[in-house]
């Protein structure tokens, strides 16, 4: 399969997840409507935009059909991270119209979920870079189970940044960590068990900012904080000897929406995430068109 995009998840993330939705689709006993088809009839159909957006999933789609038959042909005119206005035709799909109507509703399921994804990325997105250009938008570990890598390569579409993509990418000490272990005994020993890994440390009060800068925290997280306690936490951080911009970054986190991300990014955080852009973000309609 040809790559179309830097953002494009692994193949190997991307094979057994489509496996995995074409057994769902098609087992046990196959497309029974099809089988009312025509051997050997031809078809051609048009992927198109009802609504604008931004395409993310094109190498999965592209996978679909590979599975299902390597004899259907996809031509893109698009790529990941491209917007498209409503109706416009982006894709073609050709070869045995069979398998074509086979493979339909799980490539669709694919790329309007992924591309839903990265049309609400692209509006936080830009919303954050109208009002500051050195912030960045971060997803989360908020994701469908199975999907992680699909996903966030939908959000890096959208033009936001990747989290980490799981526990073993970086050390985050979390509230429910501080159970068994304090901010600076944690940091220390994060910074000794695995240097050069990124150490984050969720502060949910200012005091506990003061601390994790001080421990040598590399990012500290407000998490469910005002953008006014984002803004005093982003002077600790900067008032700090060690917590200049370049050694310490702040991250807003936990309840940002659209509706108040600005608030987030006029405060100063250097990050800013949510896991609005995986968990809750509409579909982007497409459709599949017959060429009649």
């Amino acid at each position: 399969m040809e790559s179309w995009s830097d953002n494009d998840p692994p193949l190997a993330a991307i094979r057994p997840i489509v496996a995995l939705a074409l057994a769902e689709d098609i087992l046990p006993l196959g497309d029974l409507t099809v089988s009312l088809l025509d051997r050997g009839q031809m078809g051609i159909a048009h992927f198109v935009s009802r609504r604008p957006g931004v395409l993310a999933g094109l190498a999965t789609v592209a996978e679909v059909f590979y599975q299902v038959d390597r004899e259907l042909t996809l031509t893109l005119d698009r790529r990941d991270g491209d917007e498209v206005a409503a109706r416009e035709k982006f894709a073609t799909v050709s070869g045995p119209f069979g398998s074509l109507l086979s493979a339909e509703r799980t490539a669709l399921n694919f790329l309007c979920h992924l591309s839903g994804i990265a049309t609400m990325t692209r509006r936080y997105v830009e919303i954050v870079r109208m009002t500051n250009p050195n912030a960045r938008v971060w997803d989360t570990r908020k994701t469908t189970p199975g999907m992680r890598s699909l996903e966030k390569a939908a959000v890096r579409a959208g033009g936001a940044v990747n989290h980490r993509g799981n526990l073993s990418d970086g050390i985050l000490i979390k509230d429910n960590h501080l159970g068994g272990v304090g901010i600076t005994e944690g940091v220390a020993r994060a910074l000794a068990r695995w240097p050069g890994r990124m150490v984050e440390v969720e502060c949910d009060r200012l005091e506990q900012v003061h601390e994790a800068v001080a421990a040598g925290a590399s990012l500290v997280m407000c998490d469910n904080m005002t953008p006014d306690e984002v803004a005093k936490a982003v002077e600790i951080v900067h008032s700090h000897p060690r917590g200049a911009a370049s050694a310490c970054l702040v991250e807003a986190s936990g309840g940002v929406t659209i509706d108040n991300i600005e608030l987030f990014a006029r405060a100063g955080a250097d990050l800013i995430s949510s896991g609005a852009l995986t968990h809750s973000a509409p579909i982007l309609d497409i459709g599949l068109d017959l060429e009649l």
